[in-house]
């Protein structure tokens, strides 16, 4: 049997956990970057990664290195090939490695994840807190942010050990300050995101053939009835 050809779509917000993991396990696929910012609008991001995946050709299975993100992955449609992608929400939950990892940490604390990609992008909530200070001072700042994050008590910071950690926890113990929330270190992984790039792909991953376009169905299966109404999933995958 042939070796299989595929290639890696991700998200650049996960950069540098995707290329600790890419080197850890040899991975020899190439990289098509998809930059952060789309984030803002799940359509745009949609529109995005569809041309990327018009663009590929000669590959058996493309490897989307993305979470669900505000539903921007439905409606997207293989060509001929498969479309393979973890079964999460958001980069959030494939940091942490498990959806039950993260509804337990959540559960225990009204907790604001922050991940390295996250405050390296440029809209992230420590640069929209600076620009709230320099627009109506420290103290109406603080005011509306203590609105925005009432029902935070927690910094939650994610460390996946593919980076300084130093400098990272340095900037984060900073933003916790600012933000009135008791920071904690949570330990990462890049398990999830090893998995995805060797498999195998079980029940934790979502596999779409040839000439197919994803749906609901594909991620929810019997439950998508439940969680989605009119295509608008009452989800908040938007929630960090």
């Amino acid at each position: 049997m042939s070796k299989m050809n595929r290639v890696i779509i991700a998200c650049r917000t996960i950069a540098e956990e995707l290329n600790a993991a890419v080197n850890e396990t040899g991975c020899k696929y190439p990289i098509l970057w998809i930059e952060s910012s789309l984030h803002i609008e799940p359509e745009s991001l949609k529109k995005r990664m569809q041309q990327e995946l018009d663009h590929i050709s000669n590959v058996d299975q493309v490897l989307l290195a993305f979470g669900y993100c505000g539903n921007a992955i439905l409606g997207l449609k293989s060509a001929d090939y498969q479309i393979i992608f973890p079964r999460v929400d958001d980069c959030i939950t494939l940091l942490l490695g498990s959806c039950e990892k993260r509804k337990k940490i959540s559960s225990e604390m009204g907790t604001y994840f922050l991940t390295k990609g996250w405050l390296d992008y440029e809209k992230n909530i420590w640069v929209e807190y600076q620009d709230t200070v320099k627009r109506y001072g420290k103290v109406k700042a603080d005011r509306i942010y203590k609105i925005m994050l009432q029902h935070y008590k927690r910094l939650g910071v994610i460390e996946t050990n593919a980076f300084n950690t130093k400098e990272f926890l340095e900037k984060t113990e900073k933003i916790a300050e600012d933000l009135k929330l008791k920071q904690e270190v949570l330990p990462g992984t890049l398990t999830y995101i090893k998995k995805l790039l060797t498999g195998p792909w079980d029940e934790d991953f979502v596999l779409i053939n040839p000439n197919e376009t994803i749906t609901v169905e594909h991620i929810y299966g019997n439950a998508a009835e439940e969680v989605c109404s009119d295509c608008n999933c009452n989800l908040d995958f938007n929630s960090k």
